[in-house]
């Protein structure tokens, strides 16, 4: 586990608390930084990973973990932090992942979504248990953050519909595996199309269902 030295954690309850996030960024000027990633389990396609800082004096209303909302909500949501937020997302390729294995290929994109942010953050908090090496600030993991801390959350729908977007075009590129549908899960019509076609170049080979399509 990395983990950036702090002086302190922030406290987080169970739940989402507006008024108590945004006493968290006040003492940081308003710079709290949430970070989060899309897609570290399927077998094909990037992970994506986004960095906000909200304004919580004009926050997007129904902010909440990306896997609680529906596509529509998630992408009214997307457009509202985009507009109201700092906004940064990075990525990194199939063939990044089988190159670093995905644990550090995901921190690696955390970290430049936080480097690319317009607004230099003061404080990161990222969902899970690591904090990227490398941030050049303070930061700190937040088990389950996306429903406990709201710059989290926002992060966790912008790194979802991006990513979903992704697929979505990806699908045209490489028809047949029903990439637009899943998003490249590793769903029954994936496995059958793997078998069927083989791996394209958006799958991560180092992942073992995709490894076994191959010697199959």
């Amino acid at each position: 586990m990395s983990k950036v030295p702090s002086l302190f954690d922030l406290r987080f309850g169970d739940t989402l608390d507006a008024a108590l996030e945004a006493g968290h960024a006040a003492r940081f000027g308003g710079a709290l930084c949430g970070v989060d990633e899309a897609g570290r389990g399927p077998w094909a396609g990037p992970v994506v990973t986004a960095a906000v800082i909200l304004d919580y004096s004009n926050l997007p209303v129904g902010l909440n973990d990306s896997k609680k909302l529906t596509e529509s909500r998630r992408n009214a949501l997307y457009d509202e932090i985009c507009a109201t937020a700092f906004v940064s997302v990075a990525s990194s390729s199939a063939a990044t992942i089988d190159r670093m294995n995905i644990r550090a290929a995901t921190l690696d994109a955390m970290r430049r979504a936080v480097a690319g942010l317009s607004r230099r953050a003061s404080y990161v908090l990222v969902d899970g248990r690591d904090v990227p090496p490398g941030l050049g600030v303070d930061g700190q993991s937040l088990i389950k953050g996306d429903g406990r801390c709201l710059a989290i959350a926002a992060a966790s729908i912008v790194a979802k519909v991006t990513r979903d977007r992704m697929m979505e075009r990806a699908d045209g590129l490489f028809p047949g595996y029903g990439f637009a549908v899943h998003k490249g899960y590793g769903v029954p019509a994936h496995a059958a199309a793997l078998t069927t076609l083989g791996p394209c170049p958006l799958h991560r080979m180092s992942f073992r269902p995709v490894a076994a399509a191959v010697r199959d």
